[in-house]
């Protein structure tokens, strides 16, 4: 991979920019020079991450929004225009839910719906809104965080999440194939197995639900117990690797952290083995 010069003064977004994977991501791309737009729901979340990022000597931004509704991320473009900022050439959609762990048959349709609109339809309006701003600049990077409950097989209970993550990799494939030859790429990656706060919704999500989460998921959240799960600050490191890729690759893949706990497994045209046995048949965000 041919390595870029540090990206001072481009404008990243970040969803899901208040705790978690993208508060890691967030904080490292500051710490790289870039004048960080943090973005989410919870305004308490996102000061403390700003005041972290200012107090280090970098650039932030705050901007409270819900990205799954699309007037919202209008707004936020506004905000960020009227901030004095450079259109934005690096846009993380870390912002995401889990979804009922149910039966469809048992599910609340309700939050079903949600779960795809806040994992799939917010980075839709977000890349929809950003990528013309890149495109006319000739340089630009989308990172969407998928998980590897899309690529394993599927199984009970946990049909919202893994469907939006499914659909988030199909909709990343279709927008890298029109940005080929424009400088712009995009592409979805499985950050690791991380203790969030996502960890815990399924924990307790698997211990109410008992011997019927068993078999998928009980065993997964004894391992992420007994392993401590990834650092986050991996899936931080990801990012920063693709966004200083001089030669506009990759471009369309799903991308896996270095030395993850989970072995990667094949996706599309990456010939990557299969997780090897013992892996649990199970991974969260």
């Amino acid at each position: 991979m041919d390595v870029d010069q540090k990206p001072s003064a481009r404008v990243a977004v970040v969803t899901g920019a208040g705790r978690g994977v993208g508060r890691a991501i967030a904080l490292a791309l500051a710490a790289d020079g870039a004048e960080v737009v943090l973005v989410a729901r919870d305004v308490g979340a996102l000061q403390g991450v700003a005041e972290q990022i200012r107090a280090a000597g970098g650039i932030a931004l705050t901007v409270p929004t819900d990205v799954s509704d699309r007037d919202a991320v209008d707004r936020l473009a506004d905000a960020i225009a009227d901030a004095g900022m450079t259109q934005p050439a690096i846009l993380v959609n870390a912002a995401g839910v889990f979804g009922p762990l149910r039966p469809v048959v048992d599910s609340d349709p309700e939050e079903w719906i949600r779960t795809l609109a806040v994992n799939l339809h917010s980075a839709y309006f977000t890349m929809r809104r950003f990528l013309p701003g890149m495109i006319a600049a000739g340089w630009g990077r989308i990172l969407n965080v998928t998980s590897a409950a899309a690529v394993h097989t599927p199984g009970p209970l946990n049909s919202a999440y893994a469907t939006s993550k499914v659909a988030l990799d199909q909709l990343t494939r279709h927008v890298a194939a029109e940005l080929e030859g424009t400088g712009v790429t995009a592409n979805v990656f499985h950050p690791g197995d991380v203790k969030t706060e996502m960890f815990v919704r399924i924990r307790d999500d698997v211990t109410a639900l008992g011997s019927a989460a068993d078999t998928n998921y009980g065993s997964w959240v004894d391992w992420m117990e007994r392993t401590g799960g990834d650092p986050v600050e991996k899936a931080a490191e990801l990012v920063l690797r693709v966004v200083h890729d001089a030669g506009g690759m990759p471009n369309g893949r799903f991308l896996w952290i270095a030395d993850g706990l989970q072995a990667p497994v094949a996706t599309w045209g990456d010939g990557v083995a299969p997780a090897a046995d013992g892996t649990p048949s199970y991974v969260g965000e």
